[in-house]
């Protein structure tokens, strides 16, 4: 069963190390893993989609936490959320047989980045099935795949389901115990901040 966790790390030498020496030792294949600047300076945001049995979700979490550097862990696998991969595929391609290429990049959404006059490359974006497709239906028509460069699952839950999503949502507050807020002054904010009132 494949588990996807989201860490919050510092971006600090030796974190990732410490997160792939963890699964080591855990015995638990990684089959993916992502780690790219977060909203928040000086955090590394990292998604780990590991193999491991249905029970180990806990306990990979717990040992998560108790990394060096480790902010917060969240395991996402079982909830609504965005999913997407990001592949550049380098296909050999002729005059001939550049058109098919580019009706097939077109049926599944992709862009052409690159062509040069024996090859040209793919870019797609989107689930792992989607990418998979592109990838089969290459390798069974007569368009070679010369090279293939494929990033990690990047998740996002949906909705508002942290409290610091809502937190960035209220307005900050400048009354004090001694100066409450007049009425016009809360219908100011109410209508800046697009609430109702």
């Amino acid at each position: 069963m494949l588990h996807t966790f989201v860490a919050l790390v510092e971006d600090k030498p030796g974190v990732l190390t410490r997160v792939a020496s963890l699964f080591r030792r855990l015995n638990i294949n990684i089959v993916s893993l992502t780690v790219g600047h977060s909203e928040r300076a000086g955090v590394s945001r990292m998604t780990i989609v590991s193999d491991a049995s249905p029970t180990a979700g806990h306990r990979i979490m717990a040992s998560l936490y108790k990394l060096e550097n480790v902010l917060q862990v969240d395991d996402v696998g079982q909830s609504a959320c965005v999913s997407r991969e990001l592949a550049l595929i380098k296909v050999a391609a002729t005059p001939k047989t550049r058109s098919h290429i580019f009706e097939l990049a077109e049926v599944f959404r992709a862009r052409i980045v690159d062509l040069a006059p024996e090859s040209l490359m793919i870019e797609i974006t989107g689930v792992e099935s989607k990418i998979e497709g592109l990838i089969q239906v290459l390798n069974e028509s007569d368009d070679r795949i010369l090279e293939i460069s494929r990033t990690g699952r990047m998740v996002m839950r949906r909705g508002q389901h942290t409290s610091r999503v809502l937190d960035a949502m209220r307005v900050p507050s400048t009354e004090t115990e001694d100066e409450p807020i007049a009425e016009d002054d809360e219908a100011e904010i109410a209508e800046e901040a697009d609430l109702p009132q």
